[in-house]
């Protein structure tokens, strides 16, 4: 009895424990029920450690008889519940209508199986089969394994290069486009959203963007620490070989006054394969300037840092301005380059490595923002 009433003083000095198990607290009373401790008494002890709303003294009752039955487990019983109706058998006639037609609506599939309900049907496809809707996304061109192919190879040769030199490798490489701006370039999507109440009685509206005939074409050359080089192309000019080669005689010099160094110890050119970029008379005055040159696979705008990382924030930046000269629109685009944060530029060059690598897990194919 001295130990019981020891046992029980510890009980009330123990500090209040909060949010037991259910478990915890039935294996308390399995255990005093075995020391003969009476319920009235296991009740008060489990208030004084757990709280007044652990459990209610005819719960405690409960317990202790069905422990003095033989009962052993303090776990709820499992319950067995209404019987499921998706069966193996309907999710693969489900699977099967699907690989038929992926387009199909929960309407359509219905069709086929009108004595399953709409929501169940939803959750075979979703959760049993794991499908989801997703929408088409627009790329430049349907890739053929010859394409995939060179794009493999390219991203191989890329990050060969990368685990033999490693940050040594990314700090030489330049990169380089040419991309039109507009005098006027519409806001994106983003941009437009607006907050409205949801009693308003209709949505913010916008103009359809129209074909802009007004526009300048900048060639913008960079780095992982900032702008190099950039151009704007004169009206009435069209841009071949001979006025590519021009700027990249003017890049060089850029290369030469800004980066010191980076010429003697060689650079790594990425463009794309652009009739002018890949022309024998490029070709010529880029072995001059004695630059490594990766060669871009087709269609591959999501492996240039220019097409994927820095003209989609030069365009967000020019969304919902207009310029009225050349001169405006030049000064904007960059005024707007140079100020861009150097570490938005490494970004974008540390950005190939993880692209190249999905590259190459995707097989060749797209690879996603």
């Amino acid at each position: 009895m001295r130990s019981r009433y020891l046992f029980s003083q510890r009980f009330k000095m123990a500090a209040l424990i909060e949010n037991p198990a259910k478990c915890e607290i039935r294996s308390v009373i399995r255990f005093l029920n075995a020391q003969q401790v009476k319920p009235i008494e296991i009740y008060r002890q489990i208030k004084a450690v757990y709280g007044e709303d652990a459990m209610n003294e005819s719960s405690v009752r409960k317990w202790c008889i069905m422990f003095n039955q033989g009962r052993t487990n303090v776990h709820d019983e499992d319950r067995s519940g209404r019987p499921s109706l998706v069966t193996d058998e309907l999710k693969q006639k489900v699977e099967e209508k699907i690989l038929e037609n992926r387009r199909f609506t929960l309407t359509t599939l219905h069709d086929f199986f009108p004595q399953i309900s709409r929501s169940l049907l939803h959750e075979i496809v979703t959760d049993h089969l794991g499908y989801k809707k997703m929408c088409a996304r627009w790329v430049p061109k349907i890739l053929t394994d010859d394409h995939k192919a060179k794009r493999m190879g390219a991203a191989l040769e890329f990050l060969t290069q990368y685990d033999k030199d490693g940050d040594q490798f990314l700090d030489r490489i330049v990169t380089g486009d040419e991309t039109w701006v507009s005098y006027k370039t519409p806001e994106n999507k983003r941009q437009s959203m607006e907050w409205h109440h949801t009693n308003s009685p209709s949505r913010p509206k916008k103009e359809k963007p129209l074909l802009q005939t007004r526009k300048v074409m900048a060639t913008v050359f960079w780095d992982r620490k900032g702008l190099i080089h950039v151009d704007f192309m004169p009206r009435g000019e069209t841009i071949n070989s001979d006025v590519y080669c021009e700027t990249l005689q003017r890049l060089r010099r850029a290369i030469q006054n800004k980066r010191r160094g980076m010429l003697s110890a060689k650079v790594f050119f990425i463009h794309d394969n652009a009739r002018p970029h890949a022309s024998a008379r490029t070709r010529e005055e880029l072995h001059r300037l004695k630059w490594e040159i990766f060669g871009h696979p087709p269609y591959s705008p999501d492996l240039a840092p220019s097409d994927f990382h820095l003209f989609p924030k030069l365009k967000e930046f020019l969304g919902g301005k207009q310029f009225g000269n050349d001169d405006e629109l030049k000064e904007a685009v960059t005024t707007w380059l140079k100020s861009f944060a150097a570490d938005e530029y490494n970004d974008g060059i540390e950005k190939l490595v993880p692209r190249y690598n999905k590259c190459l897990d995707n097989n060749g194919d797209y690879v996603e923002k």
